[in-house]
């Protein structure tokens, strides 16, 4: 199954579970519940956003965008955070008032019941989503699936809490629990954010993946090849690194081309979806770098 169907099924399980966990709010009138059905409308809405930023992703470079569209993946994951603090205001906005006034909770069974059903669905499908963004690098998918862990325990949490109510006779648990599912998810809208900024910012590949470049280098770097200069970057699921390769000035241009291109494709080999850009230069020349920072 593609990125695409992963993201079309999650709208789909989205906007199943939102029924289900409105219709418990409905049934119990728990504002804890009406916390969970909030979060669910943001899983609908940043899913929604996320196939939409997969499909940009994918397509072909065009004369506006040589490099490619890859980067649009982490505009989902910073919009899925963004909506995460609004759903997170909307939340303590309708739990605040219940420490006033509370409000005594009606039909547990049935409610929570539906609670449950719809964490199960999401539980699957985020562990299904989450194997996948791994596999395939997809910010987009990835940042979907962690959210749809987040609510999968906000649910547990919130069924835990609504259970007490009754048992302890403490209606201020129903508006509390409401409460630490907002603040739990802004933690999680944070950590979506900032991945989305670093990944926007040219963030360097993964320390294990630099560790297959340099081994791979290393196979032919010898007296008369050395490598420098080696700078790496990620957009989206795609990976690039750019190097210097220095060679005898005397070796003729057919010969210094053949050998970058057993490189390359060494490295390709290595790091499967890698682009290599590597730069011939002669062994007694170095390139030198303007270390100055930019003026403000």
């Amino acid at each position: 199954m593609q990125v695409a169907s992963y993201l079309k099924l999650s709208v789909a399980v989205a906007a199943a579970t939102i029924a289900l966990k409105f219709a418990a709010y409905w049934l119990t009138n728990s504002v804890g519940l009406l916390s969970d059905a909030l979060e669910s409308l943001v899983n609908l809405a940043g899913a929604s956003f996320a196939l939409w930023m997969v499909t940009v992703a994918r397509a072909p470079p065009d004369d506006e965008h040589p490099y490619g569209h890859h980067k649009a993946e982490y505009f989902s994951s910073g919009f899925e955070g963004v909506l995460i603090f609004a759903a997170a205001a909307a939340i303590i906005w309708a739990a605040v008032p219940r420490f006033v006034a509370p409000q005594p909770l009606q039909a547990l069974g049935l409610g929570l019941s539906l609670s449950v059903i719809s964490s199960v669905l999401n539980g699957v499908l985020a562990w299904a989503m989450l194997r996948k963004a791994r596999a395939e690098r997809s910010m987009a998918l990835e940042g979907d699936a962690r959210h749809l862990f987040t609510d999968v325990w906000t649910s547990v949490g919130v069924v835990a809490a609504v259970l007490l109510v009754p048992l302890t006779g403490w209606p201020w648990l129903d508006p509390a629990i409401a409460i630490a599912v907002a603040l739990n998810i802004v933690r999680e809208g944070v950590s979506l954010v900032r991945t989305s900024a670093d990944g926007l910012m040219d963030h360097a590949l993964e320390p294990e993946v630099m560790a297959a470049i340099d081994r791979t280098l290393a196979q032919f770097a010898h007296q008369s090849i050395r490598f420098d200069h080696v700078v790496s970057r990620r957009a989206g699921h795609r990976r690039f690194v750019d190097l210097h390769m220095h060679m005898p000035a005397l070796w003729t241009l057919q010969r210094a081309a053949t050998l970058r291109g057993t490189v390359e494709q060494a490295l390709m080999s290595a790091v499967p979806g890698l682009r290599a850009t590597i730069q011939l230069l002669p062994m007694d020349v170095e390139a030198h770098f303007d270390d100055r920072q930019d003026p403000i």
